[in-house]
């Protein structure tokens, strides 16, 4: 049954993340439509960016107090609305205004699925389960690109299909959902029984070092799921057909990468490694390919921007799937939904002003290139203030808390 929960859940982050990349796919005929230039086009992704930061914390207590199975239900039937919504959209601002309501909805995703994840899998496990369920926002870039661009040109460029059919696939699988989940009958013994809230969580330094981690590393991934296409068409002069080619490959590494980050620490406690020690050192691997890897916008070529992003997406991948997986490890699971939640908020936040309002203004007066080498030393600060704030990584009733002032 776990593994099915599983599957279900690979698959609602594959809708969800459909849902977010179809407009970055189709932007090149979308701005043409409606005079969109790159500055507003980072407005319009601010404005997903900034509902999805505020959903985050609502989002992740609602999932704590009505439940994975009601919650994640709910969640998943409004963001299916707000994306056939997107078809009635004539200007900028309309199309600014469902991606808003997208993104409030879409906040649910992680807080519902970590939650779910904790209820079905032991701690060794979960990094990567995490990692599987987490490949679906990879496998919704290497599927959609394709299919989007075919459904444009099969509809002689109208954009509006392909947003029904996304919106249709979330429907479908809120019905799955609903017949399929419901919480364990035993659930792993690791987790406290303890009851914290939302104002319990925001007093631990932990909560914090989970935060600040996603605050620096969300942006990136953000700022290449929705860049990279305009990156490839405006700067390498990608064909439409090149675009379909080489994002499905860097995705690909992406999935890939997601899920070797969560075995690598599964593999490493197995074999003796301290729970702390094994997460940190499958992110630290991660960190040093970063700056690496952000050399893609240097890169003499198209092929060769292909490669290094392709290690770039896999290695966020791998470092997201740890870093998600401590929030179980250290917070009893009546709290995970909190906790991300209010990770996923100021993951939400660095994503506006790094992935959004600051790409749209350097870009639109210089070029790609210092945003994307900036971005590649976020990983060891993130690193580090997870080092420092998390600590070891024990369940909290297993020491006395240290509240934050």
């Amino acid at each position: 049954m776990r593994w099915w929960i599983l599957f279900l859940l690979f698959f609602a982050t594959t809708i969800n993340y459909l849902d977010r990349i179809v407009l970055s796919v189709l932007i090149p005929t979308i701005r043409d439509q409606m005079h969109i230039d790159t500055q507003m086009y980072g407005y319009i992704t601010a404005a997903f960016q900034t509902a999805y930061t505020v959903g985050y914390p609502l989002m992740g207590k609602f999932i704590d107090l009505v439940g994975t199975k009601v919650g994640f239900a709910l969640a998943a039937t409004v963001w299916s609305v707000a994306a056939a919504l997107h078809t009635t959209a004539l200007t900028p601002f309309q199309l600014g205004t469902w991606r808003a309501l997208l993104g409030l909805s879409e906040s649910a995703v992680f807080p519902s699925s970590i939650k779910a994840v904790t209820e079905w899998f032991e701690s060794k496990d979960r990094a990567f389960a995490t990692g599987i369920f987490n490949s679906g926002t990879n496998i919704s870039s290497v599927v959609g690109p394709p299919l989007f661009i075919w459904l444009l040109n099969r509809f002689h460029h109208d954009w509006r299909p392909s947003f029904l059919i996304t919106a249709g696939l979330g429907f479908v699988w809120v019905v799955f959902w609903w017949v399929s989940y419901r919480t364990p009958p035993a659930a792993p013994k690791e987790d406290s029984t303890a009851k914290l809230g939302w104002r319990e969580v925001v007093g631990y330094p932990q909560t914090w070092g989970f935060g600040i981690a996603k605050a620096l590393t969300d942006p990136v991934w953000w700022f290449y799921l929705f860049w990279l296409p305009l990156y490839f068409t405006d700067v390498r002069h990608f064909t439409d057909k090149q675009l379909a080619a080489a994002l499905p490959i860097i995705y690909i590494m992406a999935s890939v990468g997601s899920m070797s980050g969560g075995w690598l620490s599964g593999f490493l406690m197995r074999h003796g490694w301290s729970r702390s020690k094994a997460r940190k050192t499958a992110m630290f691997i991660c960190a040093a390919l970063m700056p690496v890897a952000a050399l893609g916008v240097l890169a003499p070529t198209g092929k060769m921007a292909v490669i290094l992003f392709s290690i770039a997406t896999s290695a966020h991948q791998g470092f997201s799937a740890n870093l998600f997986t401590t929030t179980s490890d250290v917070f009893p699971r009546e709290a995970i939904g909190s906790v991300t939640g209010i990770g996923g908020c100021l993951g939400g936040a660095g994503g506006v002003l790094f992935s959004a309002i600051i790409p749209g203004y350097v870009i639109h007066r210089f070029s790609y290139t210092p945003v994307f080498l900036t971005m590649g030393a976020f990983y060891f600060i993130a690193l580090f203030a997870l080092d420092r704030l998390m600590g070891d990584l024990r369940p909290l009733e297993t020491r006395v808390p240290t509240p934050v002032p």
